[in-house]
């Protein structure tokens, strides 16, 4: 499986598969493990011995202490990357920021409605999509202008579900 590490404001390709591990097109010797009952695990990586004081945070996201440094890092998955740039998710951007459908599907259920203020993370719409629901969320604070899907509606890749005020973008 594919995953995206961001830290210090750098994207880092990190690919597992059984027990090889990747990372940023280097072949690497790597096993996590927790330590019971506390928040601390064991990284020993190409024979390095780490131990790491971790905090999660939003989902994806992880606080990490090493040797006493602070580190904030976000871990994602090649479906998540993709769905968020289909919504525009990662990176808040200025002007209307409409919520679009990431794959087709059906609207389970619509979270917010027109004039509501959302926050980071908030839940928006409820997709099903391949017997799956999807909470599709908020990426940036904003207000909501206007709803452009329905329970029940079913919708295509890239539709358009929520329209947000002018300079609030989500």
């Amino acid at each position: 499986m594919k995953y995206f590490v961001t830290l210090a404001g750098r994207e880092i390709p990190v690919e597992v598969d059984g027990g090889s591990v990747t990372v940023d097109g280097r072949e690497v010797e790597a096993h996590l493990t927790a330590v019971p009952g506390t928040p601390l695990r064991h990284l020993l990586l190409d024979g390095a011995s780490l131990t790491l004081a971790t905090e999660a945070g939003e989902p994806g996201e992880w606080r990490l202490l090493v040797h006493g440094s602070r580190h904030e890092i976000q871990v994602v998955d090649e479906r998540t990357r993709h769905i968020r740039s289909l919504t525009g998710g990662g990176a808040a951007r200025a002007g209307l920021s409409p919520l679009r459908a990431p794959m087709p599907g059906l609207v389970v259920r619509v979270l917010v409605a027109p004039g509501q203020a959302v926050e980071p993370g908030q839940g928006l719409i409820v997709l099903e999509a391949m017997k799956m629901e999807n909470e599709l969320r908020a990426t940036t604070a904003g207000v909501v202008a206007e709803i452009r899907s329905a329970a029940g509606q079913a919708v295509e890749k890239g539709q358009v579900l929520v329209e947000f005020a002018p300079g609030a973008g989500a």
